[in-house]
């Protein structure tokens, strides 16, 4: 396989973080080992990332710090977060931060393998998307291009969206004023990860509401639906 997706995997564990890494060097991909926030800071500045691997457990800063740091920094950058087995808590708080998918340790590694490729295939560019990728759709007060995956505000300035952002975004436009349960949300979305029974879509629309509705407390964007699920309450033009 031709490499084309440089990863880092942050794990302290002197077992873990190389074993991982040469999982993913097996599997076409660059892959390089940081066992702290400071080193996966140098790998940062070294080369381009396409995708971190991210412990929560780690010595100094822990992952939940290098998530925030990631997402205010580099709001695109996919984020596979491994948690120990259990911590829920923890798991809720790193999707609140804005990681795109989790995996609970001990894990499988062709799992693994298989939620970095669905990441990476989500946050594709615009190049590689299909003809349906190809719209410009506006709603309420934005322009959606899903294309160049930007969102764009009247005034001008831009949305930064994260992978699941713009899949939980792209799902809504396409499926306007339309009540959808969490089971048909992740079938349009293909996030298999997202648990239908746990918080997981709950706190992607609430991550997703704080970005785009005037009043995330009162939302006028998406609503939720008692015992339905969602609703994107507003209509939505295509554009030329």
């Amino acid at each position: 396989m031709e490499i084309s997706h440089r990863i880092v995997i942050v794990e302290d564990d002197r077992e873990i973080g190389p074993l991982v890494r040469e999982l993913l060097v097996r599997d076409g991909y660059a892959a390089e080992w940081a066992r702290s926030g400071s080193e996966l800071d140098a790998a940062l500045v070294r080369e381009r990332v396409d995708l971190v691997v991210l412990d929560l457990m780690l010595p100094g800063e822990d992952g939940l710090s290098i998530c925030r740091r990631l997402r205010a920094a580099a709001a695109n950058l996919p984020i596979v977060m491994l948690t120990a087995k259990g911590e829920d808590l923890d798991r809720i708080i790193g999707l609140e931060l804005g990681a795109d998918d989790y995996l609970a340790k001990p894990f499988n590694p062709r799992e693994l393998l298989a939620r970095i490729r669905a990441v990476l295939r989500r946050a594709a560019p615009a190049s590689s998307l299909g003809p349906a990728g190809h719209e410009r759709l506006r709603f309420a007060q934005y322009v959606f291009d899903l294309a160049a995956r930007r969102l764009t505000h009247d005034d001008g300035h831009e949305i930064d969206l994260s992978a699941g952002d713009y899949d939980l975004l792209a799902m809504f436009v396409r499926h306007p004023q339309r009540v959808l349960s969490r089971e048909q949300i992740m079938e349009f979305t293909r996030r298999r990860s997202w648990e239908v029974y746990d918080r997981s879509i709950d706190i992607a629309a609430s991550r997703l509401r704080r970005k785009i509705e005037a009043d995330p407390a009162r939302p006028a964007l998406i609503k939720t639906v008692r015992n339905g699920g969602y609703l994107f309450a507003v209509g939505v033009e295509r554009l030329a």
